[in-house]
């Protein structure tokens, strides 16, 4: 791509997208670009703020749909160990944005604090996990932050404090396009206590989402006081197909992508499903994905 030839070494141009996904689907990315160290992710966001060139952040990939034609731009990927180590100093754990979800509860765990294992099951990247505020009734990741870094488009970094952060229901203010590290503030508890409520989500939690095998992803929020799988099942969509696209006999808020499906299935059967609960219920269901 034009004006990011000083990259070579940590570009691949047209790399597909879809094996990074939980769909499995969607076409290239016109660059895929997986920084060794800040300085280098620092030097790719000002060249693309300068270039006008979109820049987008891929994580585990649990929480969009990339579409058949693919992206345009760059498209970040921060597996490296500078995105993705986890520390543990006292009662304060600090985490790489580009760190497994999974890998910082298991983390605070072992070190006997509490408060991440009710977010056990959660699929995805820390920095995903912040930006839509994980979790459900028994814990938010909201609660626990005390600090994030972020990264400006002029590749500076900058720490938002906690009074500055806000969080809401699937929601967070951090709307920067880089999040590069975060401090929470956990406390101390008995290794027996902890160990017991993390197995309690975990099952509460499994029960209720597609088989791990399945390429299936959450697709919708639930409206205010209602409950989007609810809303399908009665709308009588459950195990609708549209293509190699279905909707999750396990939990109607999930589609479940079948070997051989392709975007467009996935995007026929959001639109199919969105019109036939507006018409009957006069609900309005948001995505939970982002549909690049």
């Amino acid at each position: 791509m034009c004006g990011l030839e000083d990259f070579a070494e940590i570009l691949q141009a047209n790399q597909p997208l879809a094996p990074f996904t939980c769909f499995k689907v969607g076409g290239p990315a016109e660059a895929l670009v997986q920084p060794r160290n800040r300085d280098e992710l620092a030097a790719v966001v000002r060249r693309c703020a300068e270039k006008r060139t979109p820049l987008r952040v891929l994580g585990s990939g649990c929480n969009i749909l990339v579409r058949d034609e693919g992206v345009r731009g760059v498209v970040l990927r921060l597996s490296e160990p500078a995105f993705t180590t986890i520390t543990i100093e006292g009662s304060r754990a600090r985490a790489g944005c580009g760190a497994g979800l999974s890998a910082l509860i298991s983390q605070a765990t072992r070190h006997n604090l509490a408060g991440l294992e009710t977010l056990v099951g959660i699929p995805g990247t820390v920095g995903g996990a912040l930006r839509c505020n994980a979790g459900d009734r028994s814990g938010e990741i909201g609660q626990y932050v005390y600090s994030v870094e972020v990264l400006d488009d002029r590749g500076g970094v900058q720490v938002r404090g906690r009074d500055e952060l806000r969080f809401a229901d699937h929601w967070s203010n951090l709307d920067e396009a880089v999040l590069l590290a975060a401090d929470f503030e956990l406390e101390r508890d008995s290794p027996d206590a902890i160990v017991k409520r993390l197995r309690k989500s975990w099952i509460h939690r499994k029960a209720s989402q597609p088989l791990s095998f399945e390429a299936a992803v959450r697709v919708f929020k639930n409206p205010r006081g209602q409950s989007a799988a609810v809303l399908i099942d009665q709308a009588g969509l459950a195990k609708t197909r549209v293509g190699g696209a279905e909707v999750s006999e396990r939990n109607a808020s999930y589609i479940v992508a079948h070997a051989g499906a392709c975007a467009r299935d996935i995007l026929r059967l959001i639109e199919l499903i969105r019109s036939q609960v507006r018409e009957r219920f006069g609900a309005e269901l948001e995505l939970s994905i982002a549909v690049w």
